[in-house]
């Protein structure tokens, strides 16, 4: 029995295009992440582990945009493999099937996996170093803050409850909490 033709897009940011990831290949249906690969979660990898079915074909751009852990990855590649679903990451040209997984494949993938995490590691430690050095600079200040303190003291002063305060500014209780501890 033929499967289906599905697709995996993630991107990280909203600044990255998801079109390009899977240009040019004919899809049944595409499933779409606009959140980081670290995270195990994704409403659309949950949709689409939910509706894989035995025969189906994943499309997936590069290994990096089905997961940044090795071992995430390793295990998402096996449960898709045990449930008869082959997968296919395009930018390495892998392709992995239930019956005819090479050795190969499987060392590569693992290999290619491993760099990616480093260098998700790698990004992280640079992104550490650069907060602390324009820290000490005292040019980081952080997030600015999208809190309207003014109106939290006022919707207080005026006797509303915490709980009240949050849903009256759409902003959540420990929000309006540090609001009013702050001097």
């Amino acid at each position: 029995m033929k499967g289906l033709n599905i697709g995996y897009i993630r991107v990280s940011t909203a600044e990255q295009k998801t079109l390009r990831q899977l240009h040019g290949i004919e899809l049944d249906i595409v499933f779409e992440d606009n959140i980081s690969g670290s995270v195990k979660q994704r409403p659309g990898l949950d949709g689409l582990l939910a509706h894989i079915r035995s025969g189906d074909v994943v499309h997936v751009h590069d290994i990096s945009r089905l997961a940044r852990n090795t071992g995430h990855l390793l295990s998402l590649v096996e449960l898709f493999l045990s449930k008869g679903v082959s997968l296919h990451f395009h930018k390495e040209n892998l392709a992995f099937t239930a019956d005819n997984s090479s050795p190969m494949n499987q060392l590569l993938l693992t290999l290619l996996g491993a760099i990616y995490q480093f260098e998700r590691a790698m990004i992280r430690e640079r992104q550490a170093e650069g907060i602390a050095l324009a820290k000490k600079r005292g040019v980081y200040k952080g997030r600015k803050s999208t809190i309207n303190k003014d109106a939290v003291v006022e919707l207080r002063l005026a006797g509303l409850s915490y709980r009240k305060i949050a849903k009256e500014l759409r902003i959540s209780l420990s929000s309006v909490q540090r609001a009013l501890k702050k001097p």
